[in-house]
């Protein structure tokens, strides 16, 4: 029997392959053969670490969410200035291109929401994560004297989640109508008119 060090990197692998599979195949008819095929192992050692593939699935949408927010929440704290600050987050919130391999693992995990309590926990919860992101990036620029919200903080964050979860989708959808940088133009400039502060340039809006 493995070492359980060993037996963490093997897991870590076969989510990883269980990753490129879905974006190689999609979520639609993916089967644990795949999933092997992608890791370069046998089916039945994927199974003897994940007992069926809605149990991997479930730790590849895990593993999905902390990427992504974790990668969110060190680019708020490379900033210090509260502008800057709520731009890193919004630049970090949108796929990098239509191949982000982290923005489009989520979408297609997050669809098991609307199937499994699972699933749809994991998505609450990253939405909450973002959300308090947000608040918290918002409520320093207020109390620092720079931004002048128009509504509760945590209204204009959780709108401004859902900007970029839509317009998100979009870009991994290949929409040709909505580019990376119009979509981050289009959220900062949401926020600008609910911060009172012009957010690329300094000023105010």
């Amino acid at each position: 029997m493995a070492r359980p060090k060993d037996q963490a990197k093997r897991r870590d692998e076969i989510v990883a392959a269980a990753g490129r599979a879905i974006l190689r195949r999609g979520l639609t008819g993916l089967r644990v053969r795949d999933v092997a095929e992608e890791a370069g192992l046998s089916a039945g050692l994927v199974s003897y670490y994940y007992r069926d593939l809605d149990e991997l699935l479930l730790e590849v949408h895990q593993d999905a969410v902390d990427r992504f927010y974790w990668g969110r929440a060190e680019a708020a704290d490379s900033e210090t200035d509260p502008r800057g600050r709520l731009v890193r987050i919004v630049e970090a919130g949108l796929p990098a291109d239509e191949n982000d391999p982290v923005c489009r693992v989520l979408y297609e995990t997050h669809v098991h929401a609307s199937r499994s309590r699972t699933h749809a926990a994991l998505m609450t919860a990253l939405w909450d994560r973002e959300v308090s992101l947000y608040s918290a990036a918002l409520a320093h620029g207020r109390d620092a004297g720079v931004f002048r919200l128009r509504g509760p903080v945590a209204d204009v964050a959780a709108n401004a989640v859902a900007l970029e979860d839509a317009y998100g989708l979009h870009v991994v959808g290949r929409n040709s109508s909505v580019s990376v940088p119009r979509a981050r133009a289009l959220v900062l400039r949401y926020l600008e008119t609910e911060t009172g502060c012009e957010l690329t340039g300094g000023g105010q809006a």
